[in-house]
């Protein structure tokens, strides 16, 4: 990229205002049933992916074949930073096959990721403001005959430059690299790269061959999801109902407007007391009648010598 390029960019970047940004507008629908280990989990990844480096903005998700759950693991992510207060922007940039706007979507949307690597819009066009705090999204598009082309040009090199200024974090939602070789494009521009696996689908050769096409890309990989895992199962059984356990009876707690981390019977709770104070009564009672024998205590002396033979590392001892 030459020196005048960049320039531009820079004065289009300092023009360009979070107003600009709202021009298309977007609702999103998220599931309100949504298990709480499902989210202790993707704040559990947020928090991981901060302790990575400061550097890392850009994170490209994939898997490696469809119907692993990559899709709904990106806005998952997203909306986890987004909750921490983080300007998020969602990238769809699965352009053969996108889900997010079936998945998620409720409105119209103009225009989208295909139109700004055509050349067609503006940046400021393409990015919609949902009615989710702090997150942004880029769906799809029209199909393009020419995917892998469009995302390995200058375009979205661009793209990815000024959305790394202008948010604390880009998420972009890739195809499956088992399938097509667009998320090894997407990854070489990013700062890092999640696998998406889903359990007891894909073969641990598969899953190799996959992280080697990463490798290739020069990406650097932070990690790999285990998606669509049954906690109910034997293996997953018991850390399921511990967690069940401990956070839904934490979080009932929490939610109590009482403030109490304890609720008591004050029906047997009475009961409870008149009986331990009947005990404590029947207790002097005999205490008085009978003195008190005192207690033995058997003592034996301490053997250094033999401490000493067994190789014993003792410096001082309390005698």
């Amino acid at each position: 990229m030459d020196r005048g390029k960049k320039q531009r960019e820079v004065r289009e970047i300092r023009r360009m205002t979070m107003d600009e940004l709202t021009m298309q507008h977007v609702s999103i629908r998220f599931d309100k049933s949504e298990d709480y280990r499902i989210k202790e989990a993707f704040k559990t990844l947020r928090t991981n992916i901060e302790f990575s480096g400061a550097d890392l903005k850009v994170i490209a998700i994939t898997s490696c074949t469809p119907n692993e759950g990559k899709s709904s693991v990106a806005m998952e992510l997203a909306k986890a930073f987004a909750e921490a207060g983080k300007r998020t922007l969602l990238i769809d940039a699965d352009m053969r096959k996108s889900v997010l706007v079936g998945r998620y979507k409720t409105g119209a949307v103009r225009l989208g990721l295909t139109h700004i690597l055509v050349g067609r819009e503006k940046l400021s066009d393409v990015i919609c403001k949902t009615n989710f705090p702090k997150l942004y999204m880029i769906f799809a598009g029209p199909v393009p005959p020419n995917p892998s082309e469009l995302l390995g040009g200058e375009n979205f090199e661009s793209l990815v430059n000024k959305t790394k200024q202008l948010f604390d974090y880009v998420i972009i939602d890739t195809p499956p690299l088992g399938s097509v070789i667009d998320a090894a494009v997407i990854a070489r521009k990013c700062d890092g790269t999640i696998l998406v696996i889903e359990n007891n689908a894909i073969s641990y050769r598969f899953a190799q061959n996959v992280k080697a096409q990463l490798d290739k890309s020069g990406s650097r990989i932070l990690g790999v999801v285990l998606n669509k895992v049954d906690m109910s199962t034997k293996s997953y059984g018991h850390y399921g109902k511990y967690y069940g356990k401990y956070y839904g009876k934490y979080y009932g707690q929490y939610g109590n407007d009482s403030g109490h981390t304890k609720t008591t019977d004050l029906s047997k709770q009475g009961t409870e007391d008149a009986g331990a104070e009947a005990e404590t009564r029947s207790s002097r009672r005999l205490a008085e009648k009978r003195p008190i024998e005192p207690v033995r205590q058997e003592t034996r002396d301490l053997n250094l010598d033999e401490l000493m033979d067994k190789g014993s590392d003792l410096e001082e001892i309390d005698l």
